[in-house]
């Protein structure tokens, strides 16, 4: 009884917060959604995207009929009362920038469920400054699921700023805020290395980059195109920098 008494305050706790991140975006940006029928209706899907404000996971749920999971950094369950409300929001812990395979696993879990998990392989906020090599656990988890990936490309929420946002409103310049979600990607099953995950990685965030203005587009902009972007590579590059500094 009481796991279903959880479920039930849980559904409703998303209910409300989406209710309400919609009333807060209408009223204080010019919000912009393209594509949201593309999310498959039902079914297991995995929602990768471009990470550069606190308000992008709530902006993206707010954005679809489905219900979400997203994956958040650990340090936030760790924060009395925000931690509880986290998770009863549905969202799952991630410990960053390592291979954390309880996270991988939860993630694992939902989708064999049918539900749908939203994740940021960035791994941080770009904060607007071009998206960062990703980490290719995501990539990952949707080949061990066999789900297909919805990329998901944000745009305006780097312009937040609190409390300016609310200044920006009385003089009625209200950011344009845009979520646009893209064709489903089948990533294909899991391969035998490592190789596999970083290809997929790098063909999914291209994906989420072409949804992106130019600026935006970061390591996965025409520079860095032929060639394979994770964030496995950018510290070998930039051990290497500092090798050759020595």
């Amino acid at each position: 009884m009481l796991p279903a008494f959880r479920s039930r305050i849980a559904r409703w706790n998303y209910y409300l917060v989406t209710r309400l991140t919609r009333a807060v975006v209408f009223t204080f940006g010019r919000w912009e959604v393209v594509g949201a029928d593309r999310i498959p209706d039902e079914g297991a899907v995995v929602l990768i995207a471009n990470h550069m404000h606190l308000l992008d996971p709530p902006l993206v749920a707010a954005s679809m009929r489905r219900r979400l999971h997203p994956m958040a950094k650990r340090e936030l369950f760790e924060t009395p009362l925000v931690g509880w409300w986290f998770w009863l929001y549905g969202a799952f812990p991630v410990r960053r920038f390592s291979g954390d395979l309880g996270a991988m696993r939860v993630a694992r879990n939902y989708l064999r469920s049918g539900e749908v998990v939203l994740m940021f392989p960035e791994g941080t906020r770009s904060h607007g400054r071009g998206m960062r090599p990703a980490l290719p656990g995501a990539a990952m988890v949707a080949m061990l699921a066999q789900a297909p990936v919805v990329p998901v490309g944000i745009t305006g929420t780097d312009t937040i700023r609190l409390p300016g946002v609310f200044f920006r409103w009385i003089r009625r310049d209200r950011p344009h805020l845009r979520v646009e979600f893209g064709d489903p990607i089948e990533v294909g099953a899991a391969g035998s290395d490592a190789k596999s995950a970083e290809a997929a990685t790098d063909n999914i965030m291209r994906h989420v980059a072409e949804l992106l203005p130019e600026q935006h587009r970061g390591a996965y902009g025409a520079d860095s195109a032929g060639t394979i972007v994770v964030a496995r590579q950018a510290r070998d590059r930039e051990r290497g920098s500092s090798e050759q500094d020595v």
